[in-house]
């Protein structure tokens, strides 16, 4: 049975950085056992994905360069939310300038935190469906380095077993829409 304790007092609070996407802060704590001690913790706005699934049940990806691990993750397609916007907003327009594909079809499939050790990010998952190609293609920033990639469901799962780098919130993703992937599958006979 859990414990039900006080939550940590808050004695003093640091922001060190203020950046585009997030923020960092130590944060001098004192637990209810009267321990002190300095929590460092990045504050950020959240994050929305889209797990972009083809008429013919093919996963639309991205292969994207990330500086923080000097190479590339394969990933379900993604972005930061912005300020007062809602994150189903956000992955409509990310899925679009990062994959040249529309969704005409949208279902929320959860949210998790992303790294909860230290940063206080959710992520917001989408399955989305009925996707047309665009005419125009993907628009990518000029700060993103994306390759699109379609793979079977079964073809990713194999690539995370075999160690390729895909990124955690894309490997958590496609466990949560599993039940909708099986259910397109055909039937053995």
């Amino acid at each position: 049975m859990p414990i039900h304790q006080e939550p940590p007092q808050l004695l003093k609070q640091r922001l060190f950085y203020e950046g585009r996407k997030f923020n960092f802060e130590v944060n001098r704590l004192r637990l209810p056992n009267k321990a002190e001690g300095d929590w460092e913790c990045i504050r950020h706005p959240g994050g929305a994905l889209a797990v972009p699934v083809t008429p013919s049940g093919e996963l639309v990806l991205v292969r994207q360069y990330r500086f923080a691990l000097q190479g590339r993750l394969l990933e379900f397609p993604a972005g930061t939310v912005e300020p007062d916007e809602h994150p189903a907003t956000t992955i409509q327009r990310e899925l679009e300038e990062e994959t040249g594909y529309r969704a005409h079809t949208w279902q929320p499939i959860g949210n998790f935190p992303l790294a909860p050790g230290y940063s206080d990010e959710i992520i917001y998952a989408f399955l989305a469906t009925d996707l047309e190609h665009l005419d125009d293609g993907p628009q990518t920033d000029i700060d993103e380095d994306i390759e699109v990639i379609l793979m079977t469901p079964e073809a990713l799962t194999k690539a995370i077993l075999s160690g390729e780098a895909v990124d955690a919130k894309s490997i958590a993703s496609l466990f949560m829409v599993r039940p909708y992937l099986d259910a397109l599958a055909p039937a053995e006979t």
